[in-house]
């Protein structure tokens, strides 16, 4: 039996979790817990049962939580005692019973190895895998929430810091660019976050981006807190002004420039860059122009535009092995690029009708036309984590018969959100091409962020009466009107689940046995998660790791906080809240504005008339928000934003205004 503190206050044994319900005898053991084999006074423990304003009779209620405790500690087979020590309490634990003890060695085992960075990492990773979640949410204990959370949020963003050191160290920026988006968006007062957030984008060659998120910060600590920078970021600053060469990030803390001035090679032209994957929108312009490059002329391809590649339907991104080819596969995945083959969707559920489409869209012989004929499109787009992506990969493989040539999956972007230059996509999708086998190949694009970077793939180029080009799939969470205004096409715009949908969805991941049985809670948790196929494929894969938890305790459980517990805890960037913050973050500054103003304000401002007070938001900038997936069309009203979306916005600014309110 284990204890977590680290996330909601629970007990575990093996995959069967017991998450505690709010209570004062809850409140008492996370008291004893956080210090676990030390004697805890009485006095103390009142106070963090009851607050500062106890009852008369808090002595004699404080033995009855005992009891209550150690009932409980009997019933789950737990053998750990609570003691009675003189003047208090004490409970007796050790790190495989207690998560907290547990991070601290893993922290201790870590720092002993840091002679060997690789190790150090992965150590220090496996400590921070033990976090579960938002700290003690289900504790009602304003003392322990005062003075013991911030106290350990301190020592996981230490370990957190760290971990950024060490894949800077190690060259691994791009992946070092992931964990500090996040860090710094939801800490943006703790500078040596951005420190290192600047240093990974500047080493990565993005030198605007490192500047621009300079000014961010600066504006941040004048405005809110009425600071200047520290001396260590403005050094910096100056640094990436000059363009001087910061030198090898060596992985011990830190690194990022002591005062002196490092000259700059004279042949150097730019920092190397980061080779690790990304994900935005120039991307796909690359593809678009790389795929012309190698269509031959007279070629009518098809172009499918969808959205984001995922798992299963919504689901967050996942690499395909290389090794795993579709059927009638006769390429080789391009080494190190970002192109492999089409891989299955596991758990794929729901959009009967729009996989038929599709898949017809894909199996039907090109048009006839001259040699300028333009090439079919066929728009899929919606919100982000919609299943787009999801979509055009399953579709891909039921049509994979109709591509002998094999089926390729373009990834336009990179995994810290930049796209991928348009001559290096060329460049691979031409050798990747080049060694295919007769007949079409089929091109799935994915994440394209404007019409410019699919126009170029539409230009017939080659030989004249070379047959069919490649047939190509482009996903996008834009509407891309512009490209079916000056090519045509037709149009298939995704929205969330039905009910029906989420349900089966639910059945296929967790299976009907589980399911049936508790067939209205998990009506409730579909009902939770909005039918959004992003979120309901994150719950289900935390359901999935608790086995032994019903689905009518889940309900209520992520019906407090749903925003904080759509994330999978050993892989914190696969989160709702993460993914409309990346959805957010591609906006132009003044339309994220608009939209936060829109979300936080009253569905009146939707309409076209809007408060007497306020008047409406400009309809073009509704059109542009609806565009990049952020509005769905109503009813009621033309326009309305998800519950989900909604939450995400109002949820992130009263975080904003807590941390910078001014005292």
């Amino acid at each position: 039996m284990r204890f977590q503190l680290l996330g909601p206050l629970a007990l575990s044994d093996g995959p069967d979790t017991v998450v505690l319900q709010p209570s004062k005898p809850a409140n008492l053991l996370a008291a004893l817990l956080l210090h676990a084999n030390s004697p805890v006074s009485a006095e103390y423990l009142q106070r963090a049962v009851w607050g500062e304003e106890q009852p008369a009779t808090a002595r004699a209620a404080l033995q009855t939580c005992v009891l209550r405790l150690r009932r409980l500690f009997s019933k789950h087979g737990v053998t750990t005692s609570i003691e009675a020590v003189p003047g208090g309490y004490r409970i007796t634990a050790a790190p495989p019973t207690l998560d907290l003890l547990g991070f601290r060695d893993r922290v201790r085992r870590a720092a002993g190895l840091d002679r060997d960075p690789e190790a150090e990492l992965c150590a220090l990773r496996d400590a921070l895998s033990l976090w579960q979640g938002s700290l003690l949410a289900n504790v009602r204990s304003v003392v322990l929430h005062r003075d013991e959370v911030p106290r350990l949020a301190e020592e996981r963003l230490r370990a957190v810091e760290r971990v950024c050191d060490l894949l800077l160290g190690l060259g691994r920026c791009g992946e070092a660019l992931v964990d500090l988006w996040t860090a710094t968006r939801v800490h943006p007062g703790h500078e040596r976050f951005h420190e290192q957030l600047i240093e990974a984008l500047y080493r990565c060659g993005r030198q605007s981006q490192a500047l621009a998120e300079y000014r961010r910060v600066k504006g941040f600590l004048l405005e809110e807190l009425g600071v200047d920078p520290s001396p260590s970021l403005r050094r910096l600053e100056l640094a990436v002004l000059r363009g001087e060469d910061l030198g090898p990030a060596g992985p011990a803390a830190p690194r990022v420039i002591r005062g002196e001035t490092v000259p700059l090679p004279a042949a150097r032209s730019a920092l190397a860059p980061d080779a690790a994957p990304s994900t935005a929108p120039d991307a796909a312009s690359a593809t678009a122009q790389a795929t012309a490059s190698v269509t031959p002329q007279g070629a009518s391809p098809v172009v499918a535009v969808s959205g984001t590649p995922a798992p299963a339907e919504g689901g967050p991104p996942v690499a395909a092995p290389a090794s795993a080819p579709a059927a009638g596969t006769t390429f080789a995945p391009v080494a190190a690029s970002r192109i492999e083959p089409v891989p299955a969707v596991p758990h794929f559920t729901g959009r009967a009708a729009e996989t038929a489409a599709l898949t017809a869209r894909l199996t039907a012989p090109p048009p006839p036309g001259p040699e300028d004929h333009r090439p079919l499109t066929v728009l899929v787009s919606g919100a982000p984590g919609i299943g787009k992506s999801a979509l055009a990969q399953h579709a891909a493989r039921l049509a994979r018969d109709a591509f002998p040539a094999g089926q390729l999956l373009v990834r336009m972007t990179r995994a810290d959100g930049e796209p991928r230059p348009a001559d290096e996509v060329a460049a691979d999708v031409a050798a990747a091409l080049g060694a295919s086998g007769d007949g079409r190949a089929l091109l799935i694009l994915d994440d394209v962020v404007d019409a410019d970077q699919v126009r170029p793939l539409l230009a017939p180029e080659g030989e004249a009466g070379a047959g069919p080009g490649p047939a190509v799939v482009v996903t996008s969470r834009m509407g891309l009107g512009g490209l079916i205004a000056t090519h045509g096409g037709w149009v298939q715009r995704l929205t969330t689940f039905t009910e029906a949908e989420s349900y089966a969805l639910l059945l296929t991941a967790l299976g009907a046995e589980r399911v049936e049985a508790e067939s209205r809670a998990a009506h409730r948790l579909a009902a939770v998660c909005g039918h959004f196929p992003a979120a309901l494929r994150i719950l289900t894969a935390r359901l999935l790791t608790r086995p032994g938890l019903r689905l009518s305790d889940a309900a209520a459980w992520l019906g407090d906080d749903p925003l904080a517990r759509l994330t999978l805890t050993d892989s914190p960037d696969h989160s709702v809240t993460g993914l409309f913050d990346r959805a957010l973050d591609r906006l132009d500054p003044r339309l994220s504005e608009a939209f936060t103003h829109l979300a936080q304000g009253p569905p009146m401002l939707l309409d076209d008339q809007g408060p007497e007070d306020e008047g409406p938001v400009p309809e073009a900038v509704r059109e542009q928000l609806a565009d990049a997936g952020l509005l769905e069309d109503g009813p009621p009203g033309p326009y309305r934003i998800h519950d989900l979306l909604r939450a995400h916005v109002r949820r992130t600014a009263r975080i904003r205004d807590r941390r910078t309110e001014k005292v």
